[in-house]
């Protein structure tokens, strides 16, 4: 048996959080895999079902995100699993809206959630990281992550969580490689802007005959310089 864990905090003003990508991921896996309908249990929202013919509960922990780990690891508990029968879904502010990783063991990374798990489960758990990228600065963070998703975002998020859904029993099989490359196929990453690059001047083409080019350069009437150029750019056409 395996719990699959999606991190976010209750309630519907949290709903749409950024913070709640775990949560939505939760709700896709189990609406496209058709999991039981959601009963509370173990401090959270559960559904059972089967994935790649394992028997997996995918727990919604409703102790609000600093607390997650109580709700975790009472279920643990309760079936007798260890960290290796964990699979935690939760946001990366390090990541790039749309991208997705996944490791075992870790740091927190500075993610509350985790800390928590960390404390009540042990660390080494799965971890699939969904990027919603950061903000900027340490000071917009707290904002970024309680923020909710822009509509501009659903281009990247839908792809991203119908692709997670789809492929859930990769996850549970534990083949990470195939996961993540139908995760990158799926076309949800926001693509870096690269830096515009300067036109490239052509080959060869001097200052003087970018000015014969284009007409608009003025010539000495005389002087050296007017009878150098008189050479170089031919006699003057009325």
């Amino acid at each position: 048996m395996l719990i699959i864990a999606g991190l976010g905090n209750p309630g519907s003003q949290y709903e749409g959080n950024r913070h709640n990508i775990g949560f939505m991921a939760a709700d896709a896996i189990a609406e496209k895999n058709g999991f039981s309908l959601w009963s509370k249990k173990f401090k959270g929202l559960i559904a059972e079902g089967s994935l790649a013919g394992e028997k997996v509960l995918i727990i919604k922990p409703q102790t609000f995100m600093n607390l997650s780990g109580e709700s975790v690891g009472e279920a643990m508990r309760f079936y007798k699993l260890t960290p290796a029968d964990l699979i935690v879904i939760y946001d990366e502010l390090d990541l790039m809206p749309g991208k997705a990783r996944i490791k075992t063991g870790g740091g927190s990374g500075g993610h509350n959630g985790i800390k928590s798990i960390d404390a009540h489960c042990g660390k080494d758990y799965r971890r699939l990281r969904l990027g919603i990228g950061h903000p900027g600065s340490k000071e917009r963070v707290h904002g970024h992550v309680l923020g909710d998703f822009a509509k501009a975002d659903s281009e990247w998020l839908e792809p991203l969580l119908s692709a997670l859904a789809e492929n859930a029993d990769l996850l549970v099989r534990g083949e990470d490689s195939k996961l993540m490359n139908k995760l990158a196929l799926s076309g949800g990453a926001v693509p870096a802007k690269p830096e515009p690059k300067p036109a490239p001047a052509r080959k060869g083409q001097s200052h003087i005959h970018k000015a014969r080019q284009r007409g608009q350069q003025s010539v000495p009437e005389r002087g050296p310089m007017a009878d150098m150029l008189k050479k170089l750019l031919g006699p003057k056409k009325d």
